[in-house]
């Protein structure tokens, strides 16, 4: 499996249902003028994107090989939030990125033949 990049840049990731629960939970607790201008909804924790190919490839059950090709580019070596306000006002995230993998696999799975 061809990845671009040396796998070593870092990212983190966001299950969109913890981002839907996330502005649902500030829509209904705060009012906008009380709300600082920012707040940062991710989960403070990044990983590898090499990290990432070898979940990925553990949740779907792939047993062929990764190829980092570090001909192509890796973008910005780390892209993770400070989300320090939205923990401090009462939010963080709760769905692990393995968990969040698995129930979109699982979903793809079930809904292939539709």
């Amino acid at each position: 499996m061809p990845i671009w990049g040396s796998g070593k840049a870092r990212r983190e990731f966001l299950f969109a249902d913890d981002l839907a629960e996330a502005m649902i939970y500030f829509m209904s607790k705060y009012d906008a003028k009380d709300m600082p201008s920012f707040v940062n909804i991710g989960m403070g924790i990044d990983m590898s994107i090499h990290e990432l190919a070898l979940l990925i490839k553990d949740v779907v059950g792939f047993t062929g090989g990764l190829e980092f090709d570090a001909s192509k580019p890796d973008g910005i070596p780390q892209k993770l939030l400070d989300v320090s306000k939205a923990n401090s006002l009462g939010w963080q995230a709760k769905t692990s990125l393995r968990d969040g993998l698995t129930k979109v696999y699982k979903n793809y799975i079930n809904n292939l033949n539709r």
